[in-house]
């Protein structure tokens, strides 16, 4: 398995955590708003509910995110190799390591360190569409790009 192919894998399997933790608190809050529905009403009884209504809608948008997520996954093509920078491309810097496809946090291949990262973030804007001998500058840091796979 190439290196590409491990941190598809890993930002896969990132998402499709993700997208189980959510599907299960969503559940949970449906079973405490049945509950909810169950007890005595009042003042508190409503409060309780739109909170937990609250929270149905904010997970409710956490898995809309979380499935588009995947669906953008799906559209990463990791088996060419492109010259410049793009969804899907592994660029190595004198900095650091990049794959620009989720932010999905750091991927740690010994001894080797990879940032899964989403094109949207600021180093992701920086990198997309440069080449190997390019330079970004980055807060204070200027990386050159080493080698883009």
């Amino acid at each position: 398995m190439t290196i590409k192919q491990e941190l598809y894998t890993f930002c896969k399997t990132f998402v499709g955590d993700r997208i189980k933790r959510i599907q299960s608190q969503i559940k949970e809050v449906h079973i405490a708003l049945d509950s909810e529905t169950k007890s005595s009403a009042g003042d508190k009884h409503e409060t309780g509910r739109a909170q937990l209504q609250l929270e149905r809608e904010k997970l409710g948008q956490q898995l809309v995110d979380a499935e588009n997520m995947m669906q953008l996954l799906h559209t990463v093509d990791i088996s060419s190799i492109k010259r410049t920078a793009c969804l899907g491309s592994l660029v190595k810097t004198a900095g650091a390591n990049y794959f620009l496809a989720i932010s999905a946090g750091e991927y740690k291949a010994y001894p080797e360190r990879y940032y899964c990262i989403s094109l949207n973030t600021p180093i992701g804007i920086m990198l997309l569409g440069k080449s190997v001998g390019d330079t970004i500058r980055f807060n204070t840091n200027e990386m050159e790009i080493l080698e883009i796979v």
